[in-house]
């Protein structure tokens, strides 16, 4: 038990290199990016988000240095207000369609959303986002050489968890052969704030392609490449702030829903535990800890997170290895849903 858990350790150590290389890689916005040339439309779907929309409302109105940006904003059977606050903004408010057979909630309103412009540039933004004045501009900048990017933003609230997210990719994927590589199944993206070029997003299939999957975002992302295009991952933590749940209620109900149809879900959750909780009972102990923690802090340096969440490391590994477990018991029991809706 002893030698493997120096082995551990040593793994855990190597994955924090990784992490730190891909830290000083990771793309990065222009601090002052040029005026956009091309047309673009910021595409935001809603439902049920009358308590926290109206920032990100004003701050897409905000935007500068896009001189032909079109907002679309979609209600998708809001029952709470939404549609008001949206119309009170004095943005543009389409009206979702009732959701047809085969499609996910999400999937179609982006889908509707993209059918509406003609923009030659589509940024996805969820409701959660407050971009920054420059935000768009700058994403579209990075587009540069890449059909699509996911610009990460920076995480707020719950930190203990959900700085595993920007943790994840920085620590176990490799950007730049992610950059090069036509391989599909090496991709990923955060849906909460996204750019694609049109011609590439159509050329895909748009969200029509991905209409049944929950992880919507990657898939997506996939899609891309499955059309040839190029993608890529940024550091977005200057250009938005992303507040993705407000209680620890929200946080298990939105990461449940999803877990457990990311691929290889539940081996993950076994070889997190393997590397970062198992060492900790041997000699080995102390070492794998620093190395999780030195993963943690590189990341977090990266990504704009906070640093003190990094010294419970283990501890978020057997949290998120625990709303695995949760995500799969609620699927066998058909106990998946958000806002009001199954999630199959």
């Amino acid at each position: 038990m002893s030698a493997a858990g120096w082995v551990a350790a040593a793994v855990v150590w190597i994955l924090a290199a990784h992490a730190a290389v891909n830290a000083y890689l990771l793309r990065r916005p222009p601090a002052d990016p040029p005026p956009v040339d091309r047309s673009v439309a910021v595409l935001l779907p809603v439902r049920d988000e009358a308590h926290r929309v109206g920032p990100c409302l004003a701050a897409l109105k905000a935007q500068r240095g896009v001189p032909n940006l079109e907002i679309l904003v979609l209600d998708d059977g809001s029952t709470d207000g939404t549609a008001d606050v949206v119309r009170n903004a004095g943005l543009r408010l389409l009206t979702g369609r009732p959701l047809p057979p085969g499609w996910l909630g999400k999937p179609h309103a982006c889908h509707q959303l993209a059918a509406a412009t003609d923009a030659e540039i589509l940024v996805f933004v969820d409701a959660d986002v407050v971009p920054a004045p420059d935000a768009v501009a700058a994403t579209a900048a990075l587009l540069d050489g890449f059909d699509l990017v996911s610009p990460y933003p920076k995480i707020v609230g719950q930190p203990v968890v959900q700085q595993l997210l920007q943790w994840s990719w920085l620590t176990f994927l490799p950007l730049r052969a992610m950059e090069r590589s036509r391989r599909p199944s090496l991709a990923a993206a955060g849906g909460q704030f996204l750019a694609v070029r049109a011609d590439t997003y159509r050329r895909a299939g748009g969200h029509a392609a991905v209409r049944d999957k929950v992880i919507e975002d990657v898939e997506l992302a996939r899609a891309v490449k499955r059309a040839g295009g190029r993608i890529a991952l940024a550091d977005g933590s200057r250009l938005a702030t992303c507040h993705m749940y407000t209680s620890w209620r929200e946080l298990v109900d939105g990461y449940t829903k999803s877990l457990w149809a990311s691929p290889g879900a539940a081996v993950g959750a076994v070889v997190l535990l393997a590397l970062y909780v198992a060492p900790l009972v041997t000699g080995a102990g102390l070492v794998a800890y620093l190395g999780g923690v030195a993963g943690r802090v590189a990341a977090a340096r990266a990504s704009g997170g906070r640093l003190l969440p990094a010294l419970a490391h283990p501890v978020s590994v057997l949290l998120f290895c625990g709303l695995v477990a949760l995500s799969f018991q609620r699927r066998r029991h058909g106990r998946l849903a958000w806002k009001g809706r199954p999630v199959e």
